[in-house]
Order: C-alpha cells, then structure tokens, then sequence
C-alpha cells in the first residue's frame, strides 16, 4: 500500500466520515489523539522570537568565538558558511517543513512518516531533558553572579584575606578564578569526590527551574510573552557591549587576532568536525523543538524562507558576539601583556645597574620609563636580545593571554568577568553581561522543554488533558535530577553531559530523520507535499543535498566523533587547589561507564520503537490470519444452512468475498 502524503488542510476537510471514523478508531487504538484545539502563534513576530530564541543560546556567546579563534579565525568562518549552507540550512528546513505540515511534535511526525521510526521522537525527548537538566545549572550560576554583581566593589576584583596575609590559592591564581571555583562552585580536585551539596546553587537552581515552570505553565501563550524580553534583549546588551568594547584599548588587537585567515586549518580533518558540531548545534537540530514551534504555524506559513531567516539571524549573531567578546578580551589581554612588558623592564634596569648586561644588548627605546615601551617594540627586541640577557625575562605575547580561559564556562565566568571588573563601573557592566546570560539561557531552556512537552502531549491524550499539571511535574524531576550538578563535582558532570551525552544521540537522530524523509518516505514525495502546502516547488538541489550530502556529511561526523572518543580516552579539565591552576584529566572508569549509559538510554527508544511496530503489525496479521481461518471454517462445504451461509452465497453472486473488502 503506498504510503499516504503529508496532510493538508484541504485533505481534512475533504475526507470522508467513514475515512475519519477510521483515522479515530487507529489513533484510539494507540492511545493517543492530537488535541483538538491545537494552539497557534498569534503573530509572525512571535514565532521568530521563540525559533530564534532557542536557537540563539549560550553557545553563540562563549563556544563559537573560542572555535573561531583556535582555528583559522576567518577562514574558520568561511567554513562555518559553506556547513551552514550545505548541511544546516537543507536539515533546518526539513524540520520546519515536517512539523508545519503533520501539526504534531517530534513523535507524531516520525510515526506519521513511519510507525517503525516513532522511537526517533522519544529520543528527541530523551536528549531535550539530559540538555535541560545540566543546562538550567548554568542559569543557575548566571543568577549567583547576577546577585553577586550588586556590590562594589565586584567580589572577584581582590582576592581575600585570611589575617594580614592573601589566600595562597587566590594569590596564586587570580581573583575570578578563586571566585568561581572556590566561592561559586568551591569544587573539588576531581570528579571521585563527591563532597557536600552547595547551598547558594542549589536556591539558584530552584529560582531557575521556578522561572521556566511558570513560562512553560500555559504552553506558548505564556512562554512568548517572556520572550518578548529574553530574546531581544540580549541584543540590546551586545550591541551596548560592542560599542563599549571597541573604545577599549587593545580592542582592534583582539579583533585582528580574531578574524586574521589561516586557510592552511581546512587541511585539518578535526576542525571540520567542530564546524560541523557547531552548525548542527547552533540550529538546534535533532531535539525536536523546532519542529515542535513549527507545528503551531499555518500550513501556507514560508517556512523555506523562515529557514534562511533564522539560520542568517543565528550567525550574525555568532559573528556580534564573537567581536564583543574578542574586543573585551584583547583589552584585558593587552592589559596582562602590557604588565608583562613593565615587569619585564624593571628586571632589565635592574640587571643593567648590576653591570650584568652589556650595554649592545640594551633597548634603543626608553626603557627607564616601563609604562610607556610600546608592546610591538618590546617583543621585536626580546626576539633578537632577550635570550642573551640574564634573569628570568619573558616574550610578552598577546595571543598567549588571549587563550586563556575563552572555552565554555571559563570565558563567562573568568576571563570575560576578569575583564569587565577593569572597566569603569564594572558592576554595571556585569550586572549587564550576567542577566544577558540569563536571558540567552532562558529563550534556549524555553524551546528545550518545549520540545519535550509538545511531543508527549499530542501522543498522550492524558497528558494533553493535564499540560499544566505535567508542565510543573517535569520542572520539579528537573530540579530534583539536577541537584546531581550543585554537589562540589558538579561542575564535572556539567562538562561530562555537555561533552559527550548529546552529542552522538543527537547526531543519530538527525540521520535517522534525514534517511526516514529523503529515503523511506521519499525526498520527491516530501518535496510535493511541500509544494501543496506553500503553493510552489523548492529547488531540486534539496532532494540531493537530503538523500546524498546532508546524509553523507552526518554519518562522517558521527564516525569522526566516536572514532575520536575511541582513539584518544575522554578528559575533563579539574581544578587542582593545592598548584591553583586547571589540569586535563582523564574520566575514571565509572564515569565512562555513566557515560555509555546515557548514550544508550538516549537511543534505546529507536530499537525498541522498531521492535515494537513490528511485532504490532505481526499481531494484526495474526489476527487477521485468526479470522479468516475462523470464517472460511464457517463457509465449509456442508449442506448446514446458515444466516452467515446466506451472506456467503450473496456475496459471491457480487463477485465478492467478505473478508477481501
């Protein structure tokens, strides 16, 4: 039987009662129905605010700029483009397309394509809940460093002290550094010691977890109304950061590190694996809200001209952040080079009244005044002279200082904090910068539910009947689940969900829709249906880019990752309190162990999904089997006359056979 087309509007207005008789009788047997009054957008404007909300996360602030600059700055960026064009945007728009044609979330759409894919949107659920649960920590810290920001001056501009005398671990590192991984997190050494619950982190989590369960509590006619403010006010602070930024001194520096090309990367298998990670990432494929927002737009919305809108909005607002960040960064960055450099000159003075420096070696430049050797002119004498001169005298090089701490959490909570309390007003400013993060967090954490509300309501008729009630139930497993990442380690499970528990599951799943559309349902069939929805065709190149390059380009970053994970043994960087400095180490036994687990939850719903529509269709087949046998032993050849012998004999003077209808 061939496989019925995506439904339309016109299609359920036209069917019969007889077909929708059936339609309910086959969604009953199944134990679910789509709600009758589906809700819907009450504009444009609100649907793009919440798909660029989710899209537009923390990860455009602190992940891509890092990627950007560890690979080729902007050759990394042309890259990024040339993924986004050929894989994000062709996956983003399929998605689009699915849930605004079908009108359910991740789970109504793959059964509908396929009964025997249906676990591909339970695994959406899986992974949109291991993401909300680590993620919604992160808001946490946010909301300890927007309350801590109301203080002057800032708590992590000078270290404590114990007596007359500094903390050793704060002297030895920095202040923002002692800040966040003593007073924030106060963590442990490693992932093996589990030490108490933190107070401070655990009331954030709650107030977190309060504030998504009363913008999810009425669906999206709650959810938008806050997005109305925490989608576009994170641009507000950005371009206020921007401005703010590029007056700094050594602003230009940081951005011309920045973007200065090194086409040579693209010979690098592994950064075409992040920029690939990134794209996919940055759109939010796989965890099903998009199709979830989308399935509440109107059958004729242009959802093809929506993907190309919120994709382009996603990376100019990846290109916004990473000058920000690159501007405030190079202004602290050649504030530490230009400390190194005064340092370095007073050590050179020193050692020339000594007479342990012969008077060639010396600087042309005046170096009896420190403060004012410029950095270029420094750094070209130390790579003639500087090795020749006795004492301890370093290469004050500002990329150097550029690289610490601009990864994840570190460039949030260190670097960019340690830059922002230089500034004049500095708890302004990380007033600002905090509640930006809050924000951001927030429109993401709002599509992450989303994607696993929508899903289970429109499968579960019960559910559906008692969203509020389900809302609130699934906040408060969240928060009780997330109390894992406010113990001392937590930070360490934070990095071990975010590293590793949904990037394969995640990545999985978007193959699996991809081949489901493009193959088993059929990428010229998808692409009428698009066609009778929108009133015209997209380009062909969608049918290739689906079958061929978007499928071929996700299962080689899925071999990548897990030969990667396989090759080289998974890391987590711990804070050792006795050298006060960061280390790599590697994740115990256990933890691998936790971390299969995780993968394998997050995919067992795909198996047992298939499993389960197939031994549901051998039983219908057995059934049907059962009664056929049953009536043709009714219609045997003896002479028993029979009501049931009338309607045979009846029937085959039609020409018919009753259980062939």
């Amino acid at each position: 039987m061939e496989k019925q087309p995506l439904p339309t509007d016109d299609d359920r207005t036209g069917t019969t009662e007889s077909e929708i008789d059936c339609y309910v009788g086959e969604e009953s047997q199944q134990g679910s129905s789509e709600p009758a009054a589906r809700a819907g957008w009450n504009s444009k404007v609100e649907y793009f605010l919440a798909q660029v909300g989710f899209s537009v996360g923390l990860g455009n602030v602190w992940r891509f700029p890092y990627l950007c600059h560890q690979n080729g700055g902007g050759a990394f960026l042309l890259l990024y483009v040339l993924l986004m064009m050929v894989v994000g945007i062709p996956l983003f728009f399929l998605e689009l397309a699915a849930g605004q044609a079908i009108r359910q979330g991740s789970i109504g759409v793959w059964k509908y394509i396929s009964p025997k894919l249906a676990g591909i949107g339970y695994s959406s659920c899986v992974v949109c809940f291991f993401v909300a649960l680590y993620y919604n920590v992160i808001l946490a810290w946010s909301l300890f460093y927007l309350g801590n920001s109301f203080q002057y001056p800032l708590p992590w501009e000078q270290c404590p002290e114990q007596g007359n005398v500094t903390v050793k671990e704060c002297e030895t590192s920095s202040p923002t550094s002692y800040f966040w991984y003593r007073k924030a997190l106060d963590i442990t050494d490693s992932i093996d010691e589990t030490g108490s619950f933190n107070p401070y982190v655990v009331c954030c989590l709650l107030a977190a977890w309060t504030v998504v369960c009363l913008g999810m509590s009425k669906g999206i006619k709650s959810s938008v109304k806050v997005m109305y403010f925490s989608s576009i006010f994170p641009y507000v602070v950005l371009f206020c950061f921007l401005v703010r930024g590029l007056l700094l001194n050594g602003a230009l520096e940081g951005i011309t590190y920045m973007f200065y090309p090194k086409l040579e990367i693209w010979a690098d298998i592994q950064v075409w694996r992040q920029a690939a990670t990134q794209v996919f990432f940055a759109l939010g494929l796989g965890f099903g809200s998009i199709i979830a927002y989308s399935s509440y737009n109107p059958k004729n919305n242009n959802c093809h001209r929506d993907a190309f809108t919120v994709s382009t909005i996603n990376f100019l607002t990846s290109v916004l952040a990473t000058l920000v960040v690159f501007s405030v960064l190079g202004f602290r960055a050649k504030g530490k080079a230009m400390e190194c450099v005064v340092s370095n000159m007073r050590e050179l003075s020193e050692q020339f009244h000594s007479n342990n420096v012969d008077i060639k070696l010396m600087p042309d430049f005046n170096y009896s005044d420190p403060s004012s050797v410029a950095l270029e002119d420094y750094r070209a004498w130390f790579k003639h002279y500087g090795k020749n001169v006795p004492g301890n005298l370093t290469d004050c090089d500002l990329e150097k200082e550029m690289q610490q701490g601009v990864e994840g959490t570190g460039l949030a909570f260190i670097a960019f904090t340690e830059a922002m309390s230089l500034l004049p007003g500095s708890p302004f400013w990380s007033a600002l910068f905090f509640l930006m993060l809050l924000n951001l967090g927030l429109s993401t954490m709002f599509g992450t539910m989303e994607g696993i509300l929508a899903p289970l309501t429109d499968r579960f008729k019960t559910l559906a009947n008692n969203k509020t009630k389900f809302t609130i139930f699934s906040c408060v497993i969240g928060f009780v689940i997330g109390l894992l990442f406010t113990q001392r380690c937590g930070n360490y499970f934070v990095m071990m969900f975010d590293d590793y528990s949904a990037t394969l599951p995640l990545i999985i799943v978007v193959v699996f829709e991809t081949f489901s559309v493009s193959w088993l349902y059929g990428a010229d069939r998808f692409l009428d249906d698009i066609e009778a929805m929108l009133g015209w065709r997209p380009n062909v190149i969608y049918k290739y880019l689906w079958k061929y390059i978007c499928l071929i380009a996700m299962l080689g970053l899925l071999g990548a990752t897990t030969i990667r994970m396989f090759i080289k043994r998974p890391t987590y960087m711990a804070w050792n309190r006795e050298t006060a400095s960061e280390e790599h180490l590697d994740y115990p036994d256990w933890a691998l162990a936790v971390l299969a687990i995780l993968i394998v939850f997050a995919m067992m719903p795909v198996p047992v999904g298939l499993i389960h529509a197939v031994l549901q269709d051998r039983t219908k087949q057995t059934a049907t089997e059962t009664e056929t046998v049953q009536y043709s032993i009714v219609s045997t050849d003896d002479k028993c006359e029979t009501p049931m012998t009338d309607m045979l004999e009846l029937d085959r003077r039609n020409g018919s056979a009753v259980f062939f209808s």
